[in-house]
């Protein structure tokens, strides 16, 4: 775990990064040397089963944070992903306070939360036990996803849950809730985003979103959006190949 990322991103440094959506190891390690600030695991609508997902961090954890999105917010799920030794968690679909706080739970351990105990990566199988235990409920960043007209609604509730490090807001799942699929730059997505913004600032929770192109991101950016997430390791393949493709046909 990367002792680093919780604090740097509460104090608003601006982070970037990059969705890993292929199990494999050789992937990630290359995302992690090109320099990103932390690479997004996405358990969620990915191929990866928890060892996967633990080989990704293995190869790039130790020279880039790594939180991995759960695929539901699930005790078990939750527990593994922290448990195999991921910097933070990214929840998806929080759509009420009562969420939010049951993630924030499942997080930390007792007596700030109901984390099982095991031993497992996180721990160094057992070496680093205790030193783990002791930093771990003020290192791991927990990350909820604001993507529905439901999270929408409720958002001021959500933000003033205690233990939220950041909200990411999800902008493709967000536009469908609302009936607009895709439509991001719809004035009433558009107000969505921002009201969600809005909350998160107001309550001083960090934002973040994903956006498909370094173009697309740096409006967020002027809107004091500090987490974020530009395009995908498969999207980052298929354009640099397809450029060289395209170069050459010319």
């Amino acid at each position: 775990m990367n002792s680093d990322f919780r604090k740097r991103l509460g104090r608003g440094d601006v982070l970037v990064g990059t969705l890993i959506t292929i199990p494999s190891a050789e992937v990630a390690e290359i995302m992690a040397e090109v320099g990103f600030d932390w690479l997004f695991i996405d358990t969620e609508h990915s191929p990866f089963n928890a060892y996967e997902a633990q080989t990704i961090l293995q190869a790039a954890a130790h020279s880039c944070p790594c939180v991995v999105r759960v695929p539901a917010n699930d005790e078990v799920w939750i527990k593994k992903v922290l448990d195999i030794g991921a910097d933070g968690i990214i929840a998806p679909q929080v759509n009420s306070a009562a969420d939010a706080e049951a993630i924030v739970r499942m997080c930390k351990y007792p007596p700030g939360g109901t984390r099982g105990v095991g031993i497992g990566r996180a721990h160094k199988y057992g070496l680093g036990f205790n030193e783990y235990m002791e930093r771990a409920n003020n290192e791991v960043a927990v990350i909820l996803q604001a993507e529905t007209a439901d999270a929408l609604e409720n958002i001021s509730e959500i933000v003033k849950v205690p233990g939220i490090d950041a909200i990411f807001i999800g902008p493709y799942d967000l536009s469908a809730s609302l009936g607009k699929m895709g439509q991001l730059t719809d004035p009433e997505v558009k107000q969505a985003m921002e009201s969600i913004a809005n909350a998160c600032k107001n309550a001083g929770v960090r934002l973040g979103i994903f956006a498909a192109t370094a173009e697309a991101v740096e409006p967020f950016i002027q809107q004091n959006f500090t987490l974020l997430a530009i395009g995908t390791d498969g999207l980052h393949m298929a354009r640099s190949a397809g450029e060289i493709l395209k170069t050459l046909k010319r």
